[in-house]
Formats: structure tokens, C-alpha cells, sequence
């Protein structure tokens, strides 16, 4: 009898395997990389950094409770830097990713990506002990024929 017949839908495994995946997905989803607006023949409201030289004042950092509210840029990560355009000698704030949070990421994905590897050499172990009942079983039935 071939394996997973009078059975609908896919085997037992395949339906933990689809779940695994998918909670990875989620779970290591980070956050979308930073849009920039589109550059249109105007750029007086661009902001200066995307259109001329700048130098960073203070170092990326985490954003305050007000800024969080009151700075748009602090909305995609959560970290902003202070920067001085060299030019028109504007000071503006630019979002920016935190090493620290670079780090955070790298070992939630690690992590995530360990606990796969657990779960799924976790599968292989099962399915062969399964394959090696079934070959025993097979190998005692053709021993009793005789």
C-alpha cells in the first residue's frame, strides 16, 4: 500500500512543515528598508541630504517619546540621526538603523533559524525510525511466508 493513500490533503509532515515555514516567515519578518521619496523635477521639498552633502552632528540614537510622536522620521525604525547639510547649513533629522538593532535582528534570525534546523532534524529522526519499523515489519513478513 503506498504511503499516505485512503488519506485527503497532504501527510501529516507536510502540514507541520507548511506551519514551520510559515512561523518562520513571520517571525523573522523585519522591518521594510526605509522608502525614499520619489525625486521629482522639483526638490525644494526634498529634504538637503538627499540633494547635497551632509555631516552627521549626533551619532544614530533612539527616539524619545516625543520625538516618536512629533518627528515622521523616527516612524520607520524607530532611530534617528541629526545631520547638517553642508550647503544651505540646514539642520535636519534622518532615520537611520542602530547597530544595536542590526545586532538584535542578526540573532533573532539566528535564533530562528536554529530552531528550524532543530525542528526539522527532529522530522528525519522520526521518518526514519518510521522507514526502519516498516522494513523491519516487511523483512518478519516475507521470514513468515516460509
Amino acid at each position: 500500500m503506498p504511503a499516505g493513500s485512503g488519506r485527503h490533503g497532504l501527510p501529516q509532515g507536510r502540514h507541520l512543515c507548511w506551519l514551520l515555514c510559515a512561523f518562520t516567515l513571520k517571525l523573522c519578518q523585519a522591518e521594510a528598508p526605509v522608502q525614499e521619496e520619489k525625486l521629482s523635477a522639483s526638490t525644494s521639498n526634498l529634504p538637503c541630504w538627499l540633494v547635497e552633502e551632509f555631516v552627521v552632528t549626533a551619532e544614530c540614537s533612539p527616539c524619545s517619546n516625543f520625538q516618536a510622536k512629533t518627528t515622521p522620521e523616527c516612524g520607520p525604525t524607530g532611530y534617528v540621526e541629526k545631520i547638517t547639510c553642508s550647503s544651505s547649513k540646514k539642520i535636519e533629522f534622518k532615520s537611520c538603523r542602530s547597530a544595536l538593532m542590526e545586532q538584535h535582528l542578526f540573532w533573532k534570525f539566528e535564533g530562528a533559524v536554529v530552531f528550524v534546523a532543530l525542528i526539522f532534524a527532529c522530522l528525519v529522526i522520526i521518518r526514519q525510525r518510521q522507514l526502519d519499523r516498516k522494513a523491519l515489519e516487511k523483512v518478519r513478513k516475507q521470514i513468515e511466508s516460509i
